[in-house]
C-alpha cells in the first residue's frame, strides 16, 4: 500500500453524525464533508441543526438532516433508515451525542440516572444496531467518549460510567464486527470549549485549551483509509491530560501532582 494524500480522502462515502448542531458534532460533520463525505445529521436543537445542515450544502456536500433525541427508542432507527434511502449508503457513524450534569451520585433521581444512561450509551448502542448492518467493508464506527472513561468523575458517576461502557463497547464490537472489515474506535476529548461547556482553564502539557476541529481532525483519520489497521483503540485528544495523569503545570513550568 502506498501512501498518498488522496487515501485521506472520504469522496463517495456517506457519514452519518449525531449531536451535530454545535460544538464536537458540528465540527465532525463538516470536517467529513470537506474531505469529500456526503452527511446525514441529527439533533434536537432545530436552529443549530438548521445552522449545520445549511453549511453542508455551503460545503458541498449532499446531506439528510432530522430534528430528534437520541434518547428515543424508535426516532434514530426511522433516521438511520431515511438517511439510507436518500443517500444511497452509509459508511461512517459518528456518535457524538451525549451531555451530563454536576450533581453527587446520592442526589441524582432514578429519572436523571435514566436520562444520562440512554443519552450517553443507550443512543449510541441504538445507532450501531441500525447502521451496523449498512455498512460494508471499510466501514467505521467512531465513538465519541472523554476522558472520564478512563478516569473517575466525581460529581459525574453515572456520565463518567457510561462513557467507560461505551468505550468498553468498542472494543467488544471491534473483535465482533473485524470480519467484516468494519472498524469501531474512540475518540476521548477533553479541554475542548464548546457551547454548552464555555470557555475552560488551561491545563494541559501543552499550554493551551484544545479546539473543537482537533476532535473532528481525530474523527477523520479514523472514518478513512488512513486509519485502516485501526480498530478497537481510544484516540485521547486531550492536550496530554489522559498521559498527565494527575501531574499538572505550575506556574513556574514545574509539574506537580
Amino acid at each position: 500500500m502506498t501512501l498518498t494524500p488522496d487515501r485521506a480522502r472520504l469522496d463517495g462515502r456517506v457519514a452519518l453524525v449525531t449531536g451535530a448542531a454545535a460544538g464536537i458534532g458540528e465540527a465532525s460533520a463538516l470536517a467529513l464533508a470537506a474531505f469529500g463525505a456526503d452527511v446525514a445529521v441529527c439533533d434536537r436543537d432545530e436552529d443549530g441543526l438548521a445552522a449545520t445542515a445549511a453549511a453542508l450544502v455551503s460545503a458541498g456536500a449532499r446531506g439528510v438532516s432530522e430534528v430528534l433525541d437520541v434518547r428515543d427508542d424508535e426516532a434514530p432507527r426511522a433516521f438511520v433508515a431515511r438517511a439510507h434511502a436518500e443517500l444511497g449508503r452509509l459508511d461512517i457513524l459518528v456518535n457524538n451525542a451525549g451531555g451530563g450534569f454536576l450533581a453527587p451520585f446520592l442526589d441524582v433521581s432514578a429519572k436523571g440516572q435514566d436520562a444520562l444512561v440512554r443519552e450517553n450509551f443507550t443512543s449510541a448502542a441504538t445507532f450501531i444496531r441500525a447502521v451496523a448492518p449498512h455498512l460494508g467493508k471499510g466501514g467505521s464506527i467512531v465513538n465519541i467518549t472523554s476522558i472520564e472513561a478512563h478516569r473517575a468523575g466525581p460529581g459525574y458517576a453515572v456520565y463518567s460510567a457510561m462513557k467507560a461502557a461505551l468505550a468498553n463497547l468498542t472494543k467488544s464490537l471491534a473483535l465482533e464486527l473485524g470480519d467484516r472489515g468494519i472498524r469501531v474506535n474512540c475518540v476521548a476529548p477533553d479541554v475542548i470549549p464548546t457551547p454548552g461547556i464555555g470557555p475552560m482553564p488551561v491545563r494541559t502539557p501543552l499550554v493551551r485549551p484544545g479546539h473543537v476541529d482537533d476532535v473532528a481532525g481525530a474523527v477523520v483519520f479514523l472514518a478513512g483509509d488512513l486509519a485502516a489497521f485501526v480498530t478497537g483503540t481510544t484516540v485521547h485528544v486531550d492536550g496530554g491530560n489522559h498521559a498527565a495523569g494527575g501531574w499538572h503545570r505550575g506556574d513556574d513550568g514545574r509539574f506537580t501532582t
